[in-house]
């Protein structure tokens, strides 16, 4: 594992991230990929695998135009995520890296944050299903598909709460790099999203019809996500207690 761990390390020391390391060296020092990446793995998971705002948009788009648009709107969603990731990175960074009261902050916020979104898509359940098989008549073409999954994806709270107060959880705040690091977790959860939306795409394009004819298993798939953020968030203010 010692040396699976230090090629690794050695192969994102020469990309992009590298890359970034070498120049902010100076203020974070340390290693770009964190000790508790396997534990961040298993949390990004989780909150890919629960149908948020993302999922839904996807399974949505697979209901009324097939698999292809929605594997095409899964693209534009990662690149939206990535965006966001990103922009949150530069932003928290620095200041995670200086300050453990704003560390507290953006647990208990986002933590909050997480379970008021679980409740609303709880109670929203409904809506939110009849919203999904009413995607309008015309077939999205080929950058249209594209650019609504991207803005999906850049906009989608469930996202900004992960990236702003799950993700720096599992960061190595004394080892430095804080940024890095940030950025490294960040394009690991757009693979992952990748992955798993992309086959939540295809398998909602081939179900599209059992999908559609049965409103109550699109209420159903609302609640789930509604409960696993709900969770999430208790165990992220678990956490913020725990630290404190």
């Amino acid at each position: 594992m010692y040396i699976s761990y230090r090629y690794i390390q050695a192969i994102v020391n020469w990309s992009w991230l590298g890359f970034a390391n070498r120049h902010t060296a100076r203020r974070y020092p340390g290693p770009v990929i964190p000790t508790r990446l396997p534990e961040y793995i298993v949390a990004a998971i989780i909150i890919i695998l629960a149908p948020g705002p993302s999922v839904l948009f996807v399974i949505a788009r697979a209901i009324s135009w097939g698999r292809k648009v929605a594997v095409l709107t899964v693209a534009g969603n990662v690149s939206g995520s990535f965006v966001l990731s990103t922009l949150v990175a530069l932003g928290l960074g620095p200041i995670l890296s200086r300050s453990d009261i704003a560390y507290l902050a953006v647990q208990w916020g986002g933590g909050l944050y997480l379970i008021y979104l679980g409740i609303d898509a709880i109670r929203k359940r409904s809506e939110h299903a009849a919203d999904m098989t009413n995607q309008g008549p015309r077939v999205p073409s080929v950058r249209q598909s594209i650019r609504d999954g991207f803005w999906v994806g850049l906009l989608n709270p469930k996202a900004i709460v992960f990236f702003a107060a799950v993700l720096p959880q599992f960061v190595d705040i004394d080892g430095g790099n804080v940024t890095a690091q940030l950025l490294f977790m960040g394009l690991v959860f757009c693979v992952l999203a990748f992955i798993s939306d992309g086959t939540w795409g295809l398998l909602a394009g081939t179900a599209r019809q059992w999908l559609a004819t049965d409103a109550r298993r699109l209420e159903g798939l609302r609640a789930t996500g509604g409960i696993v953020m709900i969770v999430l968030g208790i165990l992220v203010l678990i956490s913020a207690v725990v630290s404190s």
